[in-house]
């Protein structure tokens, strides 16, 4: 058993967005000028010699999408350390400012890992950035390795990721006859990445996709990287101010995630973030007419807890004879939570669910899952996995005991259906990253946001990310719901803005109402 398991099973930042989107459509027109109307030659000041062909590379551009929208792909390296390795590609997007001087690129991240920031920046930029950086910046998204358009990882098609995510095994829950088919589901899945991913997976990882990030800012001509990242992005961010300090400008990271804590952690912390949330949706809930729960939060919470419990020993039958269990069920759940504005859609999935109707809960699962209409969008979920099982070291079991102990007494709605086989004990690419506090001394100030009501980065994360950036400066949001920026509130936008666009950096410690 691993509390490791939801870890690698959520999805923070926007990914929300992007889940109903789809794949970048190309003009047919001439190319325009590589620089896009800026000459803006390559950065390779201090680069090693052996990476100065990936460098030193110049793009050419295609307009995609609407008005304002370019289009290119980068090649890099598979493996830094060894460029013999092979190359992947890269897909990025250009959002030009409209200010037509801009202040230079502005690289983003949406999130994941696995998000796509190609389809995000191009169908939803007003939700990556606001008028005033779209005007003042280049707006840059970009599919790491392994998502999306770049060189991807691929494991199953629509039905078999419909069999991988929704079907119920057999046997009781905790049960060896259901761990040892879980077991092998993992195991099944692992072998299908491995098939379908052309070699890929040893190379996905977050430092290799911050090296990549290094790579995009010199091809885009920047002397600094200027870089704006939600939730997994604020980790990208952090991994790459560790590795290149000297080349950060300015760079704000939207619901810090804190590098120091161990898989097993971190799953207890967004457990306990979610459990929280959901007894926030509580409080809210019982003062709305159409609440399907009476009596205290404590009250609505046991109810849930029965619901739950329910659909594990009696899982309902949606219309197209997927079996809504207790796992998918809390899917959709979490799924809800990421924003307070989804509050009013769980009540009526949970109103239905009593009454016996999947159908809502089905829609918030499939949300999260990028499912739309029987068929998976993207790859998130994939990629996902193989990021999270590169990254983070495998654990030792003997504490597991006492993790589960901690999990049943912080978050005991979610505590019996957030811990199963690890889902990485098979994976075919050994980890390779290590948790551990990120300094990156001699950087200028960085700003780290942190949302006091955040159920998938917990704003304590983000302290602990600010206190350990030697230039990190937190700006607190006091709110519900995943991440800050961009969510309507002024002291927020304001703050962020002025240090990206005039490089005024917020008095420390600003709390923002």
């Amino acid at each position: 058993m691993s509390v490791r398991r939801r870890l690698t099973a959520l999805v923070a930042g926007l990914a929300g967005v992007a889940l109903a989107l789809t794949g970048c459509l190309y003009a047919q027109i001439p190319p325009m000028a590589p620089d896009g109307g800026r000459s803006l030659a390559p950065q390779t000041e201090g680069i090693d010699s052996a990476l100065l062909p990936y460098y030193g590379q110049t793009l050419t551009w295609t307009a995609c999408g609407s008005a304002g929208f370019d289009c290119t792909t980068v090649t890099a390296p598979r493996d830094y350390s060894d460029p013999s390795a092979g190359d992947l590609q890269l897909a990025v997007i250009r959002h030009r400012a409209t200010s037509g001087e801009p202040l230079g690129s502005l690289l983003t991240n949406p999130g994941g890992p696995g998000v796509s920031g190609v389809d995000t920046v191009r169908d939803s930029l007003s939700l990556v950035a606001d008028e005033a950086l779209t005007r003042s910046f280049d707006v840059i998204g970009f599919d790491p390795r392994g998502v999306g358009q770049s060189t991807a990882v691929s494991c199953y098609d629509s039905a078999g990721m419909d069999a991988y995510l929704y079907d119920i095994p057999p046997g009781k829950r905790g049960s060896d006859e259901r761990n040892a088919a879980l077991e092998q589901r993992q195991a099944d899945f692992a072998k299908a990445c491995e098939a379908g991913s052309d070699g890929i997976l040893p190379y996905i990882s977050t430092e290799n996709a911050a090296r990549d990030m290094d790579l995009l800012r010199a091809v885009l001509g920047d002397e600094k990287l200027s870089y704006l990242g939600f939730s997994y992005g604020s980790l990208l961010g952090a991994t790459y101010a560790g590795l290149f300090p000297e080349r950060v400008g300015r760079m704000v990271l939207d619901g810090g995630i804190d590098p120091s804590l161990a898989g097993s952690d971190s799953g207890i912390a967004q457990a306990v973030g979610f459990e929280n949330a959901l007894r926030a949706f509580m409080a809210d809930c019982l003062r709305a007419s159409d609440c399907p729960f009476s009596g205290s939060v404590d009250d609505a919470m046991d109810d849930v807890a029965s619901m739950l419990a329910r659909a594990d020993s009696r899982p309902l039958r949606g219309a197209d004879g997927r079996l809504l269990g207790a796992d998918s069920l809390l899917t959709a759940i979490i799924a809800a939570l990421y924003s307070d504005e989804n509050w009013p859609y769980l009540r009526v999935a949970l109103a239905d669910v009593q009454n016996g109707d999947a159908s809502v809960a089905f829609q918030l699962a499939d949300f999260y899952n990028g499912r739309v209409d029987g068929q998976y969008i993207d790859n998130t979920m994939q990629a996902l996995r193989a990021y999270n099982c590169v990254d983070y070291p495998r654990e030792d079991d003997a504490d597991e005991a006492a993790l589960q102990q901690e999990l049943e007494q912080k978050a005991p709605v979610v505590a019996p259906y957030w811990v199963g086989p690890d889902a990485c004990a098979a994976w075919p690419a050994p980890p390779t990253g290590e948790p551990g506090a990120i300094t990156a001394p001699g950087s200028p100030p960085i700003l780290v946001l942190g949302t006091t009501g955040d159920p998938a980065t917990p704003y304590a994360e983000a302290q602990a990310l600010a206190d350990q950036l030697s230039q990190g400066v937190l700006v607190t949001y006091v709110g519900e719901g995943h991440l800050a920026y961009n969510k309507g509130n002024d002291c927020v936008n304001g703050a962020v803005d002025d240090y990206l666009i005039d490089d005024t950096v917020p008095a420390p410690d600003l709390r923002c109402e």
